[in-house]
């Protein structure tokens, strides 16, 4: 038996529990390739994912190996990207800096993305006090700039790509919060709710069975679209200094080293500052995709 979810607003909210998931699957991919800017995307970041997988295959060289005699080569047949200060060729250490950079980026969305649901659903779902309590601490940390927040995170807990995760990982928990407990005062007021409570199911099996399913949508947009800020935010963060440190191959300490050879050798800063804006670009239109493809308020 399927039951439709509509809410009483404009927008309507409508979920059917019971409908097959591959019913489910082949409409949003439907929506997916119709939409040519997200289907690019998707393009982008799966080409960018084969990359980071199969670094060790497609690297011509070993992306630590310093070899002086090499260094400020020029693009060429031998080195595709050039060479850096030190003769390392920038190629692998693309390739290889791809598992930094998109590991970081996943991590910190994944640790916000936790934090936040489970704030979201707990003041969305107790309300009262509970409510109160949760949503000015989310909006204590929204009044900080986020790249603001992360530096004053590292400042406490040193550089390093954990406390970058951990950092850019903290300003995503009030977005994430944010919509969740929205979604959450949404979904609880519907009658099949009260249905389920009546049975004699507990807040834990409401909240996580009943009500988190019903919610996703909003989650795996706002998920995908920080996916790009989190990228760009670490990428930033070593840049400065305050994430990977030399000699590891992240776009942003790539970045960092090459902004003294901008003149003299251009090639050493293009390649990474690329690829960090070609992947930020994948993930943010692929995310428009998916908010049209899954956000009942984008449908005429």
């Amino acid at each position: 038996m399927s039951i439709e979810i509509k809410s009483e607003t404009n927008h309507s909210l409508t979920h059917v529990i019971n409908e097959p998931k591959e019913s489910q699957l082949k409409n949003l991919l439907a929506i997916l390739f119709n939409n040519k800017a997200a289907t690019i995307g998707a393009m982008i970041i799966i080409f960018y994912l084969l990359m980071a997988l199969f670094a060790p295959l497609l690297a011509p060289y070993d992306p630590y190996e310093i070899n002086l005699d090499n260094k400020f080569i020029p693009p060429s047949a031998d080195h595709w990207m050039g060479t850096d200060d030190k003769g390392r060729d920038i190629l692998s250490r693309l390739l290889y800096g791809s598992r930094l950079s998109m590991g970081v980026g996943f991590a910190a969305v994944a640790f916000g993305a936790l934090f936040g649901i489970i704030f979201g659903l707990i003041a969305g779902y107790y309300g009262k006090w509970v409510d109160s309590i949760i949503m000015r601490v989310m909006d204590i940390l929204l009044a900080f700039p986020g790249i603001l927040l992360a530096l004053a995170i590292i400042a406490a807990l040193g550089p390093s790509l954990i406390n970058v995760t951990i950092a850019v990982g903290a300003f995503s928990v009030p977005l994430f919060a944010r919509i969740v407990r929205g979604s959450t005062l949404e979904v609880k007021k519907l009658e099949y709710i009260d249905a389920v409570r009546s049975l004699g199911a507990n807040d834990l099996v409401i909240i996580f069975k009943h009500i988190l399913p019903n919610i996703l949508s909003p989650i795996i947009i706002q998920g995908t679209l920080r996916l790009a800020t989190a990228i760009l935010s670490a990428a930033g963060l070593s840049f400065l200094g305050l994430g990977a440190q030399p000699p590891s191959p992240e776009w942003g300490t790539m970045l960092s080293s090459g902004r003294d050879f901008l003149f003299s050798a251009p090639y050493i800063a293009l390649f990474p500052g690329l690829a960090i804006s070609i992947l930020v670009l994948g993930f943010n239109i692929f995310g428009d995709g998916l908010r049209d493809a899954l956000d009942p308020r984008m449908k005429n």
